[in-house]
């Protein structure tokens, strides 16, 4: 082993330490990896950052922005009342669901799938009554699964996508993943339909989704009817029935105009009108407790009646700016206007001293302000709105065009016509100028941390392959399987990557596995291809851990899990990967 090989080994050895232990940002331990790299000479100056401007590192970023104008489009929200029917039991509504995740991770981000579908899910386990606990971590692992179908569903399909063009001279196309893909994915999507949701632990079978999680509430207008007995009332007076029936009050409405504030402590009078939040039953319940009237014969939908106020709730996904920070820690009351009433966590929503609560990723937030405001703030602070949030600011007479440019920019890369990144470049451009993002959303949709991340890497990664580095990590792992079949060696080249990649982001993973497994090829003397393949499915496959994928981090708190709860359905499920991808790998891909 040479000065160099030692030195890089050392050094991506310590940022593999870094990342595990979490202590400080993925994206600037990378970073800083690679500014020793270039001091220590072993990576030329002018290179430094060549990285960034890598076709995997420019993909990764367009799909984002891409997924974040379908989104806007309603495109996907269409299919809303085929996935979300409380009479199906649980298997039948996890094949459901899975099956509808793990498609639309093959179109979209994977993450982004499942910011979408998530709200369903816990609204349908709320109305029939089921542990959501049942149903998210399947879902998530759906989503995970469903992104190795295609090319742009999963970053690590990318980055070995790429690595082919350096290596062999031509990138994997969009759906030269989908053959291997759809074998694993749908053994994966059957395992947790029919399996893998009955190993989550007893205690969560107990949990019925809690109010903060819920993706259905409503919110009505009740009228103080002739003769009812909240006449005379103050606003206040209400809030135990209101409590007891699990309704929020959020205010009056007198002579067509919304009073200031919450209104708790004016006079009811006939005919007023008040605003209620809380899921349809609930409302009632309540309605028949305060002796109060409907407004119409029929229940508002989704989002405030008052152009005043606006409550969301809404996700926060790691590296939200609100991660890890309070709400005085960010003055949202006083510079921005925004109240954060409450905080789900595992079940238990705060609302004692909430702007105080530290707020983790995972957390629901339950945040009450100007409706004209809340989509820029939501963004501001990163987090996903869950219930009326999004479906607010949805733009669905543009879906149909939304579609069409995106289909448009697929086919033309699929015919070879422009390259991938060119073709949904365009499609950001017409996304653009069709108000379906803006200039500041686009860059709002891109996850910075991991660009700087892959733009860090790959000059490391670069680095180490041409000081014989991974040519001598594919020596080890042939030796060590001297005298086995070639599927052998595969098998372990994806545990070991699958392993990895539980604990490290997958784009890390898939940077530094992709050049090993051509080495193991080439030391083989067969087709590469089947070791590109079976490095970009075990890099994706992360299931035993939180911290392994971000999907895995999104459904903790309000799926209410713990660490140890992820391997109970995940460690069959990464055992059956491997068992379904070798032989498919080797059937597609022949050696």
């Amino acid at each position: 082993m040479t000065g160099e090989q030692l030195f890089l080994f050392g050094l991506l050895g310590t940022v593999f330490v870094f990342l595990i232990w979490g202590r400080f940002r993925y994206d600037l331990v990378a970073f800083s990896a690679l500014l020793i790299a270039v001091a220590a000479g072993h990576i030329e100056a002018d290179t430094a950052f060549a990285g960034f401007g890598h076709p995997a590192v420019v993909i990764i970023a367009l799909v984002l922005v891409v997924s974040r104008g379908l989104v806007n489009s309603g495109a996907v929200e269409l299919i809303s009342p085929y996935v979300v029917r409380p009479e199906r039991g649980a298997p039948m509504h996890i094949a459901v669901m899975s099956v509808v995740g793990g498609l639309l991770s093959a179109i979209i981000n994977n993450v982004a799938a499942l910011a979408l579908l998530m709200p369903l899910d816990i609204d349908a386990a709320t109305k029939a009554k089921r542990a959501v606990a049942l149903t998210l971590m399947p879902l998530s692992f759906a989503t995970i699964l469903g992104g190795m179908l295609t090319l742009i569903g999963t970053p690590p399909n990318i980055v070995v996508s790429q690595y082919r063009a350096q290596a062999l001279g031509e990138p994997f196309s969009m759906f030269d993943f989908t053959p291997v893909g759809l074998a694993v994915a749908a053994t994966g999507i059957a395992y947790v339909s029919l399996i893998g949701w009955r190993l989550l632990p007893n205690r969560e079978r107990k949990r019925l989704a809690a109010p903060a999680e819920e993706g259905g509430s409503f919110v009505a207008e009740a009228r103080v009817k002739d003769g009812s007995k909240s006449i005379g009332l103050q606003v206040n007076e209400l809030y135990a029935a209101a409590s007891d029936n699990d309704v929020f009050i959020l205010g009056v409405i007198r002579r067509g105009k919304r009073l200031p504030g919450y209104g708790r402590n004016h006079t009811l009078a006939k005919s007023d009108f008040l605003v209620l939040e809380g899921d349809p039953k609930s409302i009632e319940a309540f309605m028949g407790a305060a002796d109060l009237d409907f407004s119409g014969s029929e229940k508002h939908d989704l989002g405030l009646a008052s152009p005043t106020l606006t409550l969301v709730e809404a996700i926060v996904p790691d590296g939200s700016r609100i991660a890890g920070r309070s709400a005085s820690d960010l003055r949202l009351q006083y510079r921005h206007g925004i109240t954060l009433l409450g905080v789900s966590r595992s079940g238990k929503r705060f609302r004692d001293r909430i702007r105080r609560l530290t707020v983790m990723p995972g957390d629901v937030l339950l945040l009450l302000g100007p409706q004209e405001r809340m989509q820029e703030i939501t963004s501001w602070l990163g987090v996903w709105p869950l219930a009326g949030g999004q479906t607010q600011f949805l733009q669905r007479s543009k879906a149909t065009m939304a579609i069409a440019g995106f289909a448009a920019a697929i086919l033309a890369s699929v015919l070879g016509l422009v390259s991938l990144d060119i073709a949904l470049g365009m499609c950001v451009v017409a996304y653009a100028l069709l108000g379906l993002v803006g200039g500041r959303e686009i860059y709002e949709s891109i996850e910075w941390k991991v660009i700087v991340l892959l733009g860090s890497l790959i000059p490391i990664g670069v680095a180490l392959e041409a000081s014989g580095g991974t040519e001598l990590i594919a020596r080890l792992i042939v030796d060590a399987t001297a005298g086995f079949p070639a599927w052998v060696v595969l098998a372990v080249l994806m545990i070991v990557t699958m392993t990895l990649s539980d604990f490290l982001n997958n784009v890390a993973t898939a940077l530094i596995a992709a050049p090993i497994g051509v080495g193991v090829a080439t030391a083989l003397d067969v087709n590469p291809d089947p070791f590109l393949m079976g490095v970009a499915v075990a890099a994706s496959c992360a299931f035993l851990t939180p911290i392994g994928h971000k999907n895995n981090t999104i459904v903790m708190g309000p799926g209410g899990y713990r660490f140890g709860d992820y391997w109970r359905m995940g460690l069959l499920l990464e055992i059956i990967v491997i068992v379904v991808a070798v032989p498919a790998i080797l059937l597609v891909w022949p050696l």
